[in-house]
Order: C-alpha cells, then structure tokens, then sequence
C-alpha cells in the first residue's frame, strides 16, 4: 500500500514516452511537404538526407543530456544548468512562444484537413471555428492530467503511423519510374535546391527534445529519456522520408505541387477515392494528435521555469491533478490570438506566418542545448558524442542562418519581447532580499 509520504508515480510510461516525441513530430509538416517539394523532384533528396542526419544529432544530443540531466524542461534546463539563468529565460522564453506558435500553425493545418471532409469545416467562419475547436479540445484533454495527455499521444500516433506504414510497404512495389526523370526540376544548381529543400523540410523535424520537457513525468527518466528521443525520433524521421518520397513518386509533379492533401490524392490513385478520404481523416489525426503533444509541453515548460523562478511564480500554479492550468489557459489564448489575427489572409497565410514564427523561435534553443552538450552540463560524455554535439551545434547555427532575414529578425524580437519580463523579475527579487532583516 503506498503512503502519502512515497514519491507520486510517474504518469507516462516508455511507450507513451516515444509516442510524445514522434507524435509531436509527425504532423501538419509531413502531410504538406510533398507538395511544397515537388518543384525540386526527385533532388529534394538532398535536403531530406541533410535535415535527417541534423534531426538524428540533435536527437542523440538531447538524449545525452537527457541522461546527463533528467529534469523536466527540456531545453531550457539544459541552457540554464550549462551557463546560468540569463540563458535559462532566454531559451524558456523563446522555447515557450514556438510551442504556441506552432499550436496555432498545427490547429489550422488541422481545419484544412477536416475542410477536405466535410466541406463546412473550410468556409470563412468554419475553418477559424475548426481551429480553436481543435486548439481548446487538446487543452481540455491536458487539463485532466498528464496521463490523460498521453494516453491520447499514444492512440493517435498509433493511428498516424499505421496508414503511413501501409502506404510505404503496399505503393512501393507499384511505384512508376516515369515520375523521378529528370532528377533535378528547379534548373537550379544541385547545391542551391539542397539548401532549400534543407529549409522545407527542417519544420517536419522540430520536436526531437518533446520527451525532455516532460522528465519529471517518465518512469525511470535516466533510463528511458534516451530511449524514447532516440527511438521516437528515428520513427518519425525514417516514416517521414519514406512516405514523402512514395508520395511524391506516385503523384505527377504539376499535380503534386498544386495539390491540398498530397496523401490523399496520392492514395486516389493507387486505391480510389475511400482510400483518399481514409488518408485525408489519417492528416487530420496526424494534427489533432501533434497538437495535443505540444499542447502538453506549452504547460509543462513554463511550470518547470517558472519552479525555479525564472519564469512569473504564477506559472508555477497547479490544480489538484498536479496540472499546470496558467501555462496551458495562456499558451491556447496567445495561440488563438494569432489564429484570429491572420485569419483575414487564407489559410496557407496563417499557417506560413506562424511556421515562421514557430522555427525562429525554436532554432535557438537547438544552437545553445549542442552548444551546452559540448561545453555546459556536467556528466561523463564521451568523443563520440562530442563529436556529434559539434555536428548538431553547426547544423542548427547553418539552419538558423538558412532561416532568411525575416525569420531571424522574427526571432530577435520575439526574445527581446520577453526581457522586460526578466528585469521585473530580477529588480522583484532584489528588492525582496532587501527587504529581508540580516
């Protein structure tokens, strides 16, 4: 019989665990790309192959420092434990506004999706409607606790990942040769469409770090937060890839690149039209479900910042389930802000918009979490890893450059938004320790 003086158990298990960090991985980007990528034809290769080998080191970094340091906050525990608070904020701050960016960017991918089956869901007043049904419901379902979260992680990453499989393994023995002649579609230069694709396809990886964030919240963190960056984002990475490239051999490249739901058409073909709206409600689960996953980091980063007073105190709250309302109520607010703001563009505006927002905000914690792996956090590591830290510390500077001015200058506001917030908190605190009798 446990006592009320044991230690609470912890909510999410191995396989819930990899479920959170591919789940969050495979979503709105994946389902996208092959359209974005299909004036480049079969050379967008190239970029798949450089954002595979930069999302596997950065995965394998956030495993180290996973094992190293397993405690929830991912990133931003990582920035602070290597070189102080100042960096902490910086990383919690620009860590927390890319999460709810991406929510808003996921939540309306996810409208698009549900439009292409049941049309009402894609008018002027359904798909805005669509998206914060989705943004809200995932926040309810964070509201009752971390385990209600990740049991609905674990089914709907299982029922993402099926149809894909189905897709990869059934499409590649009818797969017709015609579609990857000529290789290279752009005219452009071999390394000119590598950096491009680079940049494309770099959104369908953010999320290698998803487990870290929720450290306090994994049975045997030292054990299985390796284990589940490891395994969820070699998953998400190698589903990725093989369905995209099946996709984009299957569907010729003018109607691929004006297509709405490449899967979907893609499945048409090969299978008719049940097999379309069956890959078509496979996208929707896709969001809905990356959506609830970064749902629950929006809550959990700025409780285990704010812990440790680096964030407001009021972040720090939580209700009776040990749930992190303020987080999760704020995050979905600001996320629904920019849903409501963009939505006067079309849909792709609103989605690129926050993309961009998202990756300029998230690039940064990349460069500091390798950067803290080589340099910061204790532990034992060894030169193999190092060396892998130094490859995932230049990749992610080269992506953040490969962002253009637009994103970084997104970027640099976005965490200059967030300084008056630190020096309230600090002038806050230095006045109470004068305030304090000797």
């Amino acid at each position: 019989m446990p006592t009320p003086n044991d230690p609470p158990r912890a909510a999410l298990g191995l396989a819930t665990a990899v479920a959170i960090v591919a789940g969050n991985m495979i979503g709105s980007g994946l389902f996208l790309l092959p359209a974005s990528l299909a004036p480049y034809g079969p050379a967008a290769l190239l970029g798949w192959g450089a954002s595979a080998l930069g999302g596997l080191a950065l995965a394998f970094v956030f495993a180290d420092l996973g094992r190293r340091l397993p405690r929830s906050g991912g990133p931003y525990a990582f920035a602070r434990a290597a070189f102080g608070d100042g960096a902490g904020f910086a990383i919690a701050w620009s860590y927390w506004v890319s999460i709810w960016c991406a929510n808003a960017a996921i939540a309306v991918a996810f409208a698009g999706y549900l439009g292409s089956l049941f049309p009402p869901a894609a008018s002027a007043t359904g798909a805005p409607l669509a998206a914060l049904g989705a943004l809200w419901a995932c926040t309810l379902a964070n509201a009752l606790g971390v385990r209600r979260a990740g049991a609905v992680q674990l089914v709907t990453t299982v029922l993402k990942l099926l149809p894909l499989a189905a897709l990869v393994v059934f499409a590649a023995p009818e797969l017709p040769r015609a579609h990857w002649q000529p290789f290279n579609r752009s005219g452009e230069s071999l390394w000119s469409v590598a950096l491009a694709t680079t940049a494309l396809t770099l959104w369908a990886f953010l999320g290698v770090e998803s487990a870290t964030v929720v450290a306090q919240d994994v049975a045997h963190p030292r054990r299985n937060l390796p284990r589940a960056t490891l395994a969820g984002s070699a998953i998400a990475i190698v589903v990725t890839v093989l369905a995209c490239t099946v996709v984009a051999a299957i569907v010729p490249a003018d109607a691929l690149g004006a297509s709405s739901a490449p899967f979907a058409d893609a499945a048409s073909r090969l299978w008719g039209g049940k097999a379309g709206m069956l890959f078509a409600a496979t996208a929707a689960v896709a969001c809905f479900g990356a959506l609830n996953g970064w749902v629950l980091l929006q809550g959990q980063l700025p409780l285990a910042a704010a812990r440790d007073g680096v964030l407001p105190a009021w972040f720090a709250r939580v209700d009776a389930r040990g749930t992190p309302l303020q987080g999760l109520v704020a995050g979905s607010a600001l996320a629904s802000a920019l849903v409501l703001a963009d939505y006067r563009q079309d849909l792709v505006g609103v989605f690129t918009f926050s993309i961009l927002l998202s990756t300029a905000a998230c690039l940064l914690p990349y460069v500091v979490c390798s950067a803290a792996a080589l340099w910061g956090v204790r532990g034992a590591s060894t030169s193999g890893a190092r060396a892998v830290a130094a490859f995932a510390f230049v990749f992610s500077i080269a992506a953040l450059a490969g962002t253009g001015a637009d994103a970084l200058l997104w970027g640099t506001v976005l965490v200059a938004a967030g300084w008056p917030i630190r020096w309230y908190l600090r002038r806050t605190s230095r006045v109470n320790r004068a305030a304090t009798p000797r």
